[in-house]
């Protein structure tokens, strides 16, 4: 009966040195016969270099792409080989979800990750979203995520001269050639955020320079809710001058606002009220708006802490993400067809 079930190759991407990952016994776990599965870890420095050479020795028609610190469920392989069923799919993916028993900073960013307002439709990377559908590049995350080798080597394999990102533009690419992308919520791989402030902020702006570096060598429209971000830093950093240059709706007054006591205070003669703020303030206070809807929101899945919590770090990820989107405008590219110079071990298992 297993010879009736597709061949499948688990390709996990690690850093020289490191101990055997984890994530190994959890793909050995696997509900999947054996003899019809192999195990490569890729050692290096580079791993969308690293992918692509394991991609080269596999020996499975589906290739199944696993991050070192993911744990899939024990039911992953078969649940999407009965999506493989239809030659037009290429790739089946599902989320990446926060263990139950991480710490509490990282359950926090996990509400952020999760949130819509945070990442739009690339939510659905972080939380289990609505029914088994066709999806873009969007909502597909390469740490969980299942291809068919034959396209994907048609292709080349992953664009060696991005990172992060260069799953997205190989699923761009795989769909403009007429494949087809299924999201899966049950096809789930636990995974933890990052364990500090510092390094949460950190992904964030790689994330946003990965999306520019990829927007500037594989443009499509696809990417352009990607640059909400960057452009919303360049509203705060000129938002003090716009209000200088548009100072409509304030006024000093000798009466307090709002019908309120005058003040008997020394020095308070005079002050500031605010009738109806500068038109170029009203987005701002839209944003806030928004901010404390989605905290709202998030407070019925997630609980009223971590919400509260996760409040000020949703406008963060726009704020470090779109920092990061500035800054891969205008990062060195290598040139087309380069490959990075990097050694990599392949262990089979």
């Amino acid at each position: 009966m297993s010879n009736e079930l597709p061949f499948v190759t688990i390709i996990i991407p690690t850093r020289p040195g490191d101990a055997e990952p984890t994530v190994v016994a959890a793909a050995r776990g696997l509900d999947y016969p054996q003899d019809r599965l192999e195990i490569l870890v890729a050692r290096g420095q580079q791993p969308s270099v690293q992918r692509n050479i394991a991609l080269r020795a596999a020996r499975g028609d589906l290739i199944y792409f696993l991050d070192d610190d993911a744990l899939p469920q024990a039911g992953n392989l078969r649940q999407a080989v009965k999506l493989f069923h239809d030659p037009a799919v290429a790739m089946v993916g599902g989320p990446n979800l926060c263990p139950a028993g991480a710490p509490l900073i990282e359950r926090v960013f996990a509400v952020v990750l999760s949130s819509k307002l945070a990442f739009g439709p690339s939510c659905a990377r972080y939380d289990s979203v609505g029914q088994v559908r066709a999806t873009s590049e969007k909502e597909l995350i390469l740490c969980n995520l299942m291809a068919r080798r034959a396209p994907v080597m048609d292709l080349g394999g992953f664009d060696e001269a991005l990172y992060p990102n260069e799953e997205n533009a190989l699923m761009d690419e795989l769909q403009k050639r007429g494949h087809q992308l299924l999201y899966d919520p049950q096809f789930i791989a636990h995974r933890r955020p990052r364990p500090t402030l510092k390094a949460f902020c950190k992904m964030l702006m790689t994330y946003g320079r990965g999306r520019a570096e990829q927007f500037r060598l594989h443009p499509t429209l696809g990417s352009a809710l990607n640059l909400v971000p960057p452009l919303f830093c360049v509203y705060l950093v000129f938002l003090p001058l716009l209000c200088l240059l548009f100072p409509q709706g304030f006024r000093w007054t000798g009466s307090p606002p709002f019908g309120l006591e005058p003040s008997t205070a020394p020095g308070t003669d005079f002050l500031l009220s605010i009738e109806s703020p500068p038109f170029v303030v009203w987005p701002l206070f839209l944003y806030a708006l928004a901010l404390l809807t989605q905290t709202a929101k998030s407070t019925a899945s997630h609980g009223l802490l971590r919400s509260l919590l996760a409040a000020p770090l949703l406008a963060a990820a726009h704020v470090f993400y779109g920092l990061g989107f500035w800054r891969g405008l205008f990062t060195t590219l290598k040139a087309p067809g380069e490959k990075p110079k990097t050694n990599v071990v392949l262990e089979k298992l």
